[in-house]
């Protein structure tokens, strides 16, 4: 089975991005994989939402899924069923929190590399995440899962699951503009300060990158901007680079047609269906407070030139 991992930092453009490849046959975007447990069941976190407009513990998608993994019991009444389940949500949280966080990227790639042996409790942890991919693929009918998390220990620890071929994209987008987007509180998240958010995009990136440092030929590193500058020309280079089965369509004026999709958590965008428009989101160039351009490009400093972006803003 075969695995894109989008990470990076967010609001960096992968819901779209998702959606889009998940148009493809037997490909199946299943958004942010991670939140399944913590806001689809435990209610702990926000957006609970499937793609498809359902809640995700009533989509008949996330529920065969979760069924599965649980092995849920025809003869056990709903409520010894329902305590199953969430104590394997509790207990993947806590994996999660544990093993996956973006302090553990560098642990998780000296398994993945042979440099270091995991524990018995990592182990357990890398085997419920192939567990949970295997269990998606085959409810969705997919051959290749585009998850959109964005965690890069989960991409770390990818690379390494026996049986998985994991392909790493490594999704940026300038500083500034994210750090625009996170003023804006959205209907499932509050709004990040942007010497937060900045801070954030700078260890994400930096984490996404040694990733791609152990395994140059699984990973690619996508600017959003590229992406919506030549939509059609990057979604055919990042095809071939993922072997993937064809090349989404893009209609003229950089238009793609989406289907209804099983993803969990992310943009609302993920909801939209029809005729959607790949266009550049410039409004942070003059939406973005000086002080504020000022802070994020100080803190994201090290990593612009690298990623080709300019001292100033719009520049």
């Amino acid at each position: 089975m075969k695995v894109l991992y989008i990470t990076g930092w967010c609001r960096s453009g992968s819901t779209l991005l998702g959606n889009v490849l998940g148009e493809l046959p037997g490909v199946a975007h299943v958004g942010e994989l991670s939140y399944l447990w913590s806001n689809g069941v435990l209610r702990t976190g926000t957006n609970p939402t499937c793609g498809c407009g359902e809640d995700l513990l009533d989509c008949g998608v996330w529920g065969k899924v979760l069924a599965s993994l649980t092995g849920d019991d025809a003869d056990n009444d709903a409520a010894d069923n329902d305590a199953g389940l969430h104590a394997l949500a509790a207990d993947w949280v806590r994996r999660h929190d544990a093993h996956l966080r973006t302090r553990h990227t560098r642990a998780r790639l000296a398994e993945a590399t042979g440099r270091a042996e995991p524990d018995p409790d990592v182990g357990a942890t890398l085997r419920a995440m192939t567990s949970l991919y295997e269990a998606a693929a085959e409810v969705l009918g997919a051959d290749v899962i585009v998850d959109s998390s964005k965690f890069p220990a989960e991409a770390a620890a990818l690379t390494g699951l026996p049986g998985i071929d994991a392909r790493i994209l490594h999704l940026v987008r300038d500083p500034r503009a994210t750090a625009y987007s996170w003023l804006r509180a959205k209907a499932y998240i509050p709004a990040m300060d942007p010497r937060r958010s900045t801070a954030y995009w700078t260890g994400f990136n930096l984490a996404s990158e040694w990733i791609g440092g152990a395994f140059p030929r699984r990973y690619r590193r996508l600017r959003y901007e590229d992406f919506v500058a030549e939509p059609a020309r990057v979604l055919k280079a990042l095809s071939h680079w993922a072997e993937l089965p064809g090349t989404p369509a893009v209609a003229p004026g950089n238009t793609v047609t989406l289907g209804e999709n099983h993803t969990v958590t992310g943009n609302p965008d993920r909801l939209r269906r029809g005729p959607v428009p790949i266009r550049p989101d410039d409004a942070w160039v003059t939406g973005l407070a000086r002080r504020d351009a000022a802070a994020s490009t100080l803190i994201a400093l090290p990593l612009l030139p690298r990623y080709r972006y300019p001292l100033t803003p719009g520049g």
